[in-house]
């Protein structure tokens, strides 16, 4: 799989090649890029790299899937890196258990797809479809981050 350039980038860099849960060990590298990134990145730098990652992931995520003759491969992962990274820029500053937070929510609606994220998954394919879902699972993060700021 790590044949192809392009590969690289959606497997999350051999992330996604886990044999146990590749979206959580995806999601890992993501948080562990984004900490070891963090030190060199602004909040502009990150906010282009998640918009050209999420753009290119579309064409990159759906590369792979054609591939792999698979809609929506688990091996595939930059969708879960891109929509992590989202999250992890919105919450920050935030303490590690914060972070630990904000991973654990971010699975269970990544994981579980509750409605309307199962939705999205269903009708949208290709690319897009790869990438959206995850998109729609951060937003939901988000939301549950926030309303449990407010309530705090």
């Amino acid at each position: 799989m790590l044949s192809h350039p392009v590969h690289l980038f959606s497997l999350g860099f051999g992330s996604g090649l886990s044999p146990v849960a590749p979206g959580t060990v995806g999601t890992l590298f993501a948080w562990v890029s984004f900490v070891a990134l963090s030190n060199y990145l602004t909040v502009l730098d990150w906010g282009l790299l998640i918009v050209v990652g999420f753009v290119g992931g579309i064409a990159m995520c759906g590369f792979t899937a054609n591939r792999l003759g698979i809609d929506d491969p688990s091996p595939v992962v930059w969708d879960e890196i891109v929509a992590f990274w989202l999250v992890l820029l919105m919450v920050t500053p935030a303490t590690f258990t914060d972070q630990i937070w904000a991973f654990v929510i971010f699975r269970f609606f990544d994981m579980v797809k509750p409605p309307p994220i199962r939705y999205f998954d269903r009708r949208l394919k290709g690319g897009f479809g790869i990438m959206f879902d995850d998109l729609v699972a951060a937003f939901f993060t988000l939301l549950v981050i926030a309303l449990w700021r407010m309530s705090v």
